[in-house]
């Protein structure tokens, strides 16, 4: 089966984790990638050639409206140090979070000279709304745009549970907006791209010390990012910087279904994503692609309920809620319950480190009072998808190359082809089967 193994020692942030994940494609690949990047309005992206510590691989630059987002580490004393950052790469771009910045800091801008200066921007803020309108607009599959606002949820829940705010109520920096949602769709288009059949996460450096932002310098890791590694092994090293970003945090938490040591696979590709700052260590991700043969072995989480006071449409729209909220699979059992009330247990799968997130949603969805939770191993098949061309339009076929004849048509594509066509369902999925077998 396909695996891709993240490695996480020096943090995870969005820019870090696109150039690790276009670093495993084809150069032709990397062209198109720039293209459907460089479509999204206000952003431009970069793709350079990098080296940290002797390690190389590529590095992404993301613009916003011609300006970089920015992470300013500062000591514990709380006080600000002027050389806390590297002078030949001046912009921090990868250990940025979503917080409201002022930008009244300094920074430098010429990569030609070293010395720095104050500027002041009066820039405007983005709501999910905002964002959610610009993911609508991109180019890129409607799955990529689903994913990328499960990202972004996220993100905005974290923010809204870090200021104590509803999550309508969170606004963004205009450039922090448009820098995460390039990085999030891009890492949500690549792996699309990849399609892995199994991703594994190592346990994730937050790093330590103080990071400072329009609210003040906090600690590290920041709120939001806190909020978003619970579940997630992960740890604190020596270095004195914010490694793992909100975004980083989110795209791992959505992406990686466990979190360990590199399981056993025979490595085909290694991608590297370089960063800004230079430590002592090689401040890179790697992403390592291969085969594993465990027969797709992970761990997820089940969370269960029983409900005896809930009618048939809202146990139906506490399930909806759950899919929607990056649930594996949610389904119910008929049950008997005490006083031989007729009941319906609500069952959720999940990876463990949504377990938690989920489980606040079904207390919030239902009336129980209480969510039952067991961790267990599933053994999932090698699964592919594979466009075909039929007589009523493209649809996706999903299958497995180990047992090629479970090939199945996508059922919302080929029902969508068949009402547009006037054609009966089945006519639609017998010609993606045929189209199937002759490729």
């Amino acid at each position: 089966m396909k695996t891709l193994f993240l490695e996480c020692n020096m943090g995870a942030a969005g820019d870090m984790l696109t150039a690790a994940l276009l670093d495993l494609l084809p150069e032709e690949r990397r062209q198109e990638f720039l293209q459907v990047m460089n479509a999204i309005p206000g952003v431009q992206v970069r793709v350079d050639p990098a080296e940290k510590c002797g390690v190389r691989g590529l590095h992404v630059t993301v613009l916003a409206h011609g300006e970089e987002e920015h992470s300013h580490d500062v000591p514990c004393g709380g006080a600000e140090e002027s050389h806390i950052h590297d002078h030949g790469h001046p912009h921090e771009h990868e250990h940025t979070h979503e917080h409201t910045h002022e930008h009244e800091h300094e920074h430098e801008h010429d990569h030609e000279h070293g010395h720095e200066h104050e500027h002041h921007h009066g820039h405007h803020h983005a709501s999910l709304a905002d964002v959610r309108a610009i993911v609508e607009g991109l180019p890129v599959p409607e799955s990529v745009k689903k994913k990328t606002m499960e990202v972004y949820g996220l993100i905005a829940e974290a923010e809204a549970h870090a200021h104590g705010q509803p999550v309508e109520l969170v606004h963004f920096h205009e450039v922090g907006a448009l820098d995460a949602v390039a990085d999030v769709t891009a890492v949500c288009l690549l792996m699309e791209w990849l399609a892995p059949d199994r991703v594994v996460a190592s346990p994730v450096n937050l790093g330590s010390g103080q990071v400072k932002c329009a609210h003040g310098v906090l600690p590290v890791p920041a709120p939001a990012t806190a909020w978003l590694v619970r579940g997630i092994p992960c740890y604190s090293g020596e270095v004195k910087a914010e490694l793992c970003t909100p975004t980083g945090a989110a795209l791992l938490r959505t992406f990686a279904s466990s979190f360990g040591p590199m399981p056993a696979m025979t490595v085909g590709a290694v991608g590297v994503g370089t960063g800004n700052k230079d430590f002592a260590a090689a401040n890179v991700v790697r992403a390592f692609w291969g085969e594993s043969a465990n027969g797709g072995r992970e761990r997820v989480a089940e969370l269960a309920c029983n409900l005896d006071d809930m009618t048939g449409e809202a146990i139906a729209y506490a399930a909806g809620v759950l899919l929607a909220a990056g649930a594996l699979d949610v389904y119910t059992e008929a049950i008997q319950m005490k006083k031989n009330r007729p009941a319906v247990k609500l069952c959720c799968l999940c990876r463990p480190a949504d377990a938690d997130r989920l489980t606040d949603l079904m207390l919030a969805h239902t009336t129980s009072w209480g969510v039952r939770r067991c961790e267990m191993e599933r053994v999932a098949q090698p699964r592919e998808c594979r466009r075909v061309d039929t007589p009523y339009g493209p649809v996706d076929v999903k299958f497995s190359p180990a047992a090629p004849a479970k090939a199945k048509a996508e059922f919302d594509q080929a029902a969508a082809a068949a009402a547009a066509a006037g054609v009966p369902l089945e006519t639609v999925l017998e010609a993606a089967r045929r189209a199937f077998e002759k490729r």
